[in-house]
C-alpha cells in the first residue's frame, strides 16, 4: 500500500471532531466511506465531510474494493465483531477504545490479528500526543530522578436525569453495550498511560462499588498497581463526587522531584525538580485523534511502530476487570 484508505464503521459524535477529519490530514491518508445502521445519518455525515460513499451495512464497508483499512468506532460490545470481520477481509484495523467489553474479547482480537498477520491498532491516543510525550521523556531523561509512586484521582459530579437520557452518553453507563461505566469509558485513557510510561505490570488489584444506584455500572473503582520496574500506581474514580470536589489530577512522584498533570481538563504539566517548579504548556489539539492516526498511518505502510497494539490493548482490560475485581 501507498495510501491509506480509511472506511469507518461507526460515524457517531466521536468521529465528528475527535478523529474523522483527521484521517483526511494526515499524509498518505483518505476518508474514503462511512457506515452507520441509521442510513440518512450516514448520508448525511457523508455529505458534511465530503466522504465519497457511505453504507448502513458494515460488511458491504468492510468488502469495499476502494476501502484498505478499517476504524471501528462503534460502541465497544460490537468492536469485537467487526474488528474479526475486517481482520477475515485481510484489512488493518484501528479500533476505538474501550478495545471491547472484556479481556476475553479483545485478547481474542489481539490473537486473531496477530494469527492472521493483520496490523491491528487501539485508539489509546492520549499516548501520541505531544504533552503525554513531553510526560514520558521527562521519565525517560530522569528529570525527577526515578519514578517512585503515581497517585491518579479523577472525581466528578453524578450523571443529571438529562443526561443520562441522552443517547450520546447513556450507552457508556450500559454493561452490555460498554462493558462497564464511566470507569471503563475514561479509566482505560488513564491506565493505558501509565503502561505506556511504566511498562508490564506485575501485580494489579482492587475494588468497585455501585454507591449512588443511579445505574447498572460501578460508579466507584479504586486500584493499585506494582509494576516490574518497582513504581507502585494508587487510582481511584468516584462519578457521584459534590460538583465543588471534581478533581482531575495525576502526580508521579520521584527520587528527586515530582510531575502533576490533568489528563482531561487541563493542557499544562508542573514539573519540581530539585527546588524549581516549572509549569509546560501545550497548544490544543483541534482533533485530539491525529497525532494517533498519523502515527497509525505510518505503521499500516510499514514506516514506523505499532503505536499502540492489540495486546497492549487487552492488557488495559486484563488491568480493568482486576480492579473492578470482574
Amino acid at each position: 500500500m501507498k495510501k491509506i484508505n480509511w472506511g469507518i464503521i461507526g460515524c457517531g459524535d466521536v468521529t465528528e471532531v475527535k478523529s474523522g477529519p483527521a484521517f483526511n490530514k494526515v499524509a498518505n491518508s483518505s476518508l474514503a466511506a462511512v457506515m452507520r445502521r441509521d442510513a440518512a445519518k450516514a448520508q448525511d455525515y457523508a455529505r458534511r465531510h465530503n466522504v465519497p460513499r457511505w453504507y448502513d451495512n458494515a460488511a458491504k464497508l468492510i468488502n469495499d474494493p476502494e476501502v484498505n483499512a478499517i476504524y471501528v468506532a462503534t460502541p465497544p460490545s460490537s468492536h469485537e465483531e467487526y474488528t474479526l470481520a475486517a481482520i477475515n477481509a485481510g484489512k488493518p484495523v484501528y479500533v476505538e477504545k474501550p478495545m471491547a467489553n472484556d479481556y476475553a474479547a479483545a485478547r481474542h482480537m489481539a490473537e486473531a490479528a496477530a494469527n492472521n498477520n493483520i496490523k491491528l491498532v487501539v485508539a489509546h491516543y492520549r499516548r501520541e500526543q505531544p504533552r503525554f510525550r513531553k510526560v514520558k521523556q521527562l521519565i525517560d531523561e530522569k528529570a525527577i530522578g526515578e519514578p517512585l509512586l503515581v497517585r491518579l484521582e479523577l472525581s466528578k459530579p453524578p450523571l443529571t436525569k438529562e443526561e443520562m437520557a441522552d443517547p450520546k452518553i447513556a450507552w457508556r453507563i450500559q454493561p452490555a453495550m460498554a462493558g462497564g461505566g464511566l470507569f471503563h469509558d475514561l479509566g482505560t485513557h488513564q491506565l493505558d498511560l501509565m503502561t505506556y510510561m511504566f511498562g508490564p505490570v506485575q501485580k494489579a488489584t482492587g475494588i468497585a462499588a455501585n454507591q449512588g444506584h443511579n445505574y447498572d455500572a460501578h460508579d466507584l473503582v479504586a486500584g493499585n498497581i506494582l509494576f516490574e520496574n518497582g513504581v507502585a500506581f494508587s487510582g481511584s474514580w468516584c462519578f457521584n463526587a459534590a460538583p465543588a470536589a471534581a478533581r482531575d489530577h495525576c502526580e508521579i512522584i520521584g527520587t528527586k522531584g515530582s510531575i502533576s498533570f490533568a489528563v482531561f481538563s487541563t493542557d499544562t504539566i508542573t514539573v519540581l525538580a530539585g527546588d524549581k517548579t516549572s509549569t509546560l504548556s501545550f497548544d490544543p489539539l483541534q482533533h485530539v485523534q491525529q497525532p494517533m492516526i498519523d502515527a497509525t498511518v505510518r505503521y499500516f505502510l510499514d514506516d514506523g511502530p505499532n503505536p499502540s497494539s492489540g495486546r497492549e490493548g487487552a492488557e488495559i482490560m486484563r488491568l480493568m476487570e482486576a480492579f473492578v475485581a470482574r
